[in-house]
């Protein structure tokens, strides 16, 4: 089964798995595929974090995949320019982008078909041209202003001046002699020779301090998941620098109450969730950054002494209203992909440029986009998260795993930014407390907080609302949903799969 966020990505991982493939094939497949096909939403110029349950059982491995700034980047080098805040329209927005190292180490270890034919498809979209989906359409049309900006990006990106609309044709030649490149040569293909030779000329074109020195260096590393335990399930994330942990200090938070009680969607039950996340957002935007290059006390905010203070903190009968404060931008965009084969090989999969095609900035020789994930960093020393030399930024993308008694239970993820651990946690709940199969746990309704403003989906019942507001909590409706997810549930005792893909995303969950 493949669970997608683009119904071509899906039919890629599915024809990858009946070519003999397996699922890390599937994955690296149909995340290749979203990559031409959402552009806006993902690239090979962006970055990439992996759970891998080889045969559905632990350990759980992880990667992290995510780029590092460039080895000229001190923070006084910005102050000295006068830079406080790193514009995500600049080349200063760009780290080395990390998915490429990553696909090739994943299926270097872990993948059975050549690299050729895991990216063919991609390749076939790129070079033959895809018609645009619903949603990715409308996405694009509005993330004009962020390419509009780059003569690259507005050549190949808005063809005749304008977004392309649903239906229409888009073809990117460049990135599919890429992707052609990578499938033949390996990581070396992107990172040396004449592909490398344009991202750095494109960069340092537009005012970036990246070296060919910066790309031939980077590598991605396999890192020690962290987890915890919520109500007898083993939930595991990639450690810091993603903000995976913002999940797991939830979890701890929420297992303190009897949510199983509650309506799922009920005013009770969202009041805790919200109150949990401004709590454990305030923590990683405090504490949060690269333990390669700050201190980041994992062990101390996965204690459950922690979890117990801090929900001591929350009255269930009347709002905070205090908003966490908040180091880094909002509204990126990400693609999140599930696979599990026939020997129960799980994928937990998630690629992003960060926002709506990232920087902005395209390489128009090889056609790749570049991410923004460098406006994560905050100019300003002494912050945990402050940018430096070949560091990571604290970084919002989080793939999930869930394991029962040794076994993967869940290979699940929820998109959008900021809202990624808000909706992992919603959509464990919805599953675990809730009773909800996977298609119903992503279907159901969801809220997040934006300052000090509960922003609720058309769904939310107005009940809730009112109820809501009746403890306190400034509410509003938003018309642009929180995120998209997909989720794959093993039931070993039957020997099926489960799927579900958010009905928020063009996609779909297809198994056979």
């Amino acid at each position: 089964m493949a669970a997608t966020s683009h119904p071509l990505a899906t039919q890629a991982a599915i024809t990858l798995l009946q070519q003999g493939g397996n699922a890390m094939d599937a994955a690296i497949g149909a995340c290749a595929v979203q990559c031409v096909v959402e552009p806006l939403m993902t690239g090979i110029g962006g970055d990439c974090f992996a759970l891998y349950c080889k045969g559905g059982l632990t350990p759980v491995i992880a990667y992290n995949g995510s780029g590092r700034a460039p080895a000229a980047a001190h923070v006084s080098w910005y102050k000295e320019r006068g830079i406080a805040a790193i514009n995500d329209l600049s080349a200063h927005s760009v780290t080395i982008p990390g998915a490429i190292d990553a696909w090739t180490r994943l299926h270097a270890d872990h993948g059975r078909l050549d690299m050729a034919a895991v990216l063919k498809p991609a390749v076939d979209y790129a070079e033959q041209g895809y018609a645009l989906a619903p949603i990715t359409a409308g996405a694009w049309g509005r993330a004009v202003p962020r390419i509009n900006h780059h003569a690259e990006s507005v050549r190949i990106f808005l063809p005749g001046g304008k977004a392309p609309g649903v239906g229409n044709i888009h073809r990117q030649p460049e990135l599919g002699a890429t992707l052609r490149a990578i499938g033949q040569k390996g990581r070396d293909a992107f990172y040396a020779g004449a592909t490398a030779e344009d991202m750095v000329a494109t960069l340092r074109a537009a005012g970036g301090l990246h070296t060919a020195e910066d790309f031939a260096t980077h590598r991605g590393d396999y890192v020690d998941p962290i987890r915890t335990n919520y109500h007898g399930v083993d939930v595991y994330q990639v450690p810091p620098n993603g903000q995976g942990i913002v999940v797991l200090l939830m979890l701890n938070i929420l297992k303190g109450f009897d949510q199983r009680g509650m309506a799922p969607d009920s005013a009770e039950r969202f009041h805790l969730e919200m109150e949990a996340a401004r709590l454990a957002y305030a923590m990683r935007d405090r504490l949060l950054a690269d333990p390669a290059k700050a201190a980041v006390p994992i062990e101390g905010i996965l204690s459950e002494a922690y979890a117990d203070r801090l929900r001591g903190a929350i009255d269930p009968r009347r709002a905070t209203n205090s908003a966490p404060p908040s180091d880094f931008p909002i509204h990126p965009d990400t693609i999140y992909l599930t696979v599990v084969d026939k020997d129960r090989n799980a994928v937990s999969f998630i690629n992003s440029l960060y926002h709506g095609f990232g920087s902005g900035i395209t390489a128009g020789k090889c056609g790749v986009v570049f991410q923004n994930r460098g406006s994560g960093f905050v100019v300003k020393e002494g912050h945990p998260n402050s940018i430096a030399p070949g560091k990571r930024p604290l970084h919002t993308i989080i793939p999930g795993m869930a394991v029962e008694k040794g076994r993967a239970l869940l290979s699940y993820g929820v998109m959008g930014g900021n809202f990624q651990p808000t909706g992992h946690a919603h959509v464990l709940g919805n599953m675990l407390d809730h009773g909800m199969d996977a298609q119903e746990a992503l279907d159901a309704p969801r809220m997040f907080f934006k300052d000090n403003v509960i922003e609720a989906e058309d769904g939310v019942p107005r009940a809730t609302i009112d109820g809501l507001r009746a403890l306190g909590h400034t509410m509003t409706r938003v018309d642009v949903p929180h995120g998209g997810g997909q989720v794959i549930r093993i039931d070993w005792d039957k020997g099926t799969l489960e799927g579900g893909s958010d009905p928020r995303k063009d996609g779909c969950a297809i198994g056979y």
